[in-house]
């Protein structure tokens, strides 16, 4: 493995975001597995939320689904090296609040979230939409 995914595995250790991940897997029933880069992948995950193909907390990477495609993996590995970068727990509260300023500016969860945007957008499945006062130009001109 890499010497980035050995920091970026024993930073989310550390921050605690992994083991929170781990707890959440156990919690919403998922089965877990190595995957790759260091990253957890925890597969038939029970609950509802949060209403995303996958979710990252620190190198886990949760799932309501049986597999993931290499293309979504890479893009939540994108976010367990946020979860890094962001000491952990302080991701939780930053999301939230790019998430939401993506949702007033774009209209959805995603385009103008910074963090879907470092991850890749079309890794993740996530529609580009652009702002809204460029959507209302384009249907005057």
């Amino acid at each position: 493995m890499d010497t980035r995914f050995r920091f970026r595995r024993a930073a989310n250790y550390f921050n605690l975001s992994t083991p929170l991940g781990l707890l959440i897997a156990v919690a919403g029933g998922a089965s877990r597995q190595p995957g790759p880069d260091g990253l957890v992948l925890a597969f038939g995950y029970r609950h509802r939320f949060p209403a995303a193909a996958a979710f990252t907390v620190g190198n886990v990477v949760l799932t309501r689904r049986n597999a993931l495609s290499e293309q979504l993996v890479r893009h939540e590995a994108r976010h367990a090296t946020q979860w890094a970068w962001c000491a952990g727990l302080p991701m939780v509260p930053l999301y939230l609040v790019a998430m939401l300023a993506s949702v007033i500016v774009c209209g959805d969860q995603a385009s103008c979230n910074v963090f879907e945007r470092l991850a890749g957008l079309d890794d993740g499945g996530y529609p580009r939409n652009a702002v809204w006062w460029r959507r209302r130009a384009r249907r005057r001109g």
